[in-house]
C-alpha cells in the first residue's frame, strides 16, 4: 500500500500507546500512565498488532519483550510523536502564570541544592502550575535525553557523551576544597600533599561513572584508596566530624555546610583545575516556549549564584 492508503488507517493515538506499552512492556502500567483502563490499553495493543501484522510483545515467563519489529519501530515512531510535539508546542505561547507543565530534569543532589534549590523556590511564586521532576543522574543520562525521556540534563562538561545529538550551555564554575573534621587531630592550618595521600578517603560513588574530582586527581598522577563510598554528595560532609576522614568537595556544597558543621575547608596541596556544570537538551525543544522560558530561568539562577 502507499502512504496515502496507510495513513487513514493508524489512529495517532495508537502510536502513542505503542510508545508507552514498548517502554513499559506491561499493559497495566502503560493503562495508568495513559490515564485509561486496561481492556482500553488491550484494545489498542490488538489494533497495533493487526497494523503492523506483528505481535510486536511477547510474553517471556512473567514478563512481555518486545519482538524485533517493535524495536525497529521504537525509533521512527519516537521520533515522529517528539517531532508533531516539538511542532505543536512551538506553535502555542507559554504564560508561566497560568500554565501547566511538568519538566522532568536530571541531576545530582548537589546540583539540586546549590542550584536547583533557589529556582524552586522561585517558580513557587512565577510559575505556581509549573512541575519539576527532578531525579537522580545515570549512567545512560544523555541517552535518555536524546530518546525524550528526559526535558533537561544538568551535568559537569567532561561527564556528557561527545557527539549526541544534544544541545547544551555552560551554567557556572565550582572549585574543590578539601574538608576535615573541625579538630582533626592529624591536619593543622593547611593540608600536605602526604596528608591528602595517606589521609582515610571518603569519595562519592555514583553514576555516571568516574566523578569529576576523580578524573582530576587521576590526572594529576594521585590515585587514591578510597576507604568509604557514598551515593550522595549531599552527605559527605555530614560523615566528616568526629572521624579522621578527608574528603575533596565542592565547594559551594561545602561552604553551604560548614556554618552548620564543625569542619573546616582548606585549599588542596595540589593546583586542582575547577569543572563546569552545563545544562543539555534536545534540539527538539529548541523552538518549545516553555523549554527556553525553563532554560531562561536556569541561566538566571545560575549567574546569581555566589562566587
Amino acid at each position: 500500500m502507499d502512504r496515502d492508503s496507510l495513513l487513514p488507517q493508524l489512529d495517532l493515538n495508537l502510536l502513542v500507546a505503542f510508545d508507552v506499552l514498548i517502554t513499559e512492556c506491561n499493559v497495566t502500567r502503560a493503562a495508568e500512565r495513559l490515564s485509561v483502563g486496561q481492556p482500553a490499553m488491550s484494545a489498542s495493543l490488538a489494533r497495533l498488532r493487526k497494523f503492523f501484522g506483528d505481535p510486536l510483545l511477547v510474553r517471556e515467563g512473567r514478563s512481555l519483550t518486545p519482538t524485533p519489529t517493535a524495536l525497529e519501530l521504537v525509533g521512527p515512531i519516537r521520533d515522529a510523536l517528539d517531532t508533531i510535539e516539538s511542532t505543536v508546542r512551538a506553535t502555542r505561547e507559554f504564560d508561566p502564570r497560568t500554565d501547566q507543565r511538568t519538566f522532568a530534569l536530571m541531576a545530582s543532589d548537589y546540583v539540586l541544592l546549590v542550584l536547583l534549590r533557589p529556582l524552586l523556590a522561585a517558580l513557587e511564586a512565577e510559575a505556581p502550575k509549573l512541575r519539576l521532576n527532578v531525579r537522580p543522574a545515570t549512567s545512560d543520562a544523555v541517552e535518555r535525553l536524546v530518546r525524550s525521556e528526559l526535558d533537561l540534563l544538568i551535568l559537569p562538561t567532561e561527564l556528557a557523551a561527545r557527539g549526541a545529538e544534544v544541545r547544551s550551555a555552560p551554567l557556572f564554575s565550582e572549585r574543590f576544597v578539601v574538608a576535615v573534621d573541625r579538630d582533626h587531630p592529624d591536619v593543622g592550618e593547611q593540608i600536605t600533599a602526604d596528608q591528602f595521600r595517606t589521609l582515610p578517603y571518603l569519595a562519592y560513588d555514583g553514576a555516571p561513572g568516574m566523578t569529576i574530582s576523580e578524573l582530576r586527581l587521576r590526572r594529576l598522577g594521585i590515585d587514591r584508596h578510597v576507604d568509604v563510598h557514598t551515593q550522595s554528595f549531599v552527605i559527605q560532609p555530614l560523615m566528616l566530624p568526629g572521624t579522621r576522614l578527608m574528603a575533596l568537595l565542592h565547594e559551594r556544597l561545602a561552604v553551604a555546610f560548614a556554618s552548620h558543621l564543625p569542619i573546616r575547608l582548606l585549599e588542596p596541596p595540589f593546583d586542582v583545575p575547577p569543572m563546569t556544570e552545563a545544562m543539555f537538551w534536545s534540539p527538539r525543544t529548541d523552538a518549545d516556549p516553555a523549554h527556553r522560558w525553563l532554560r531562561d530561568r536556569v541561566r538566571r539562577a545560575a549567574a546569581a549564584m555566589d562566587p
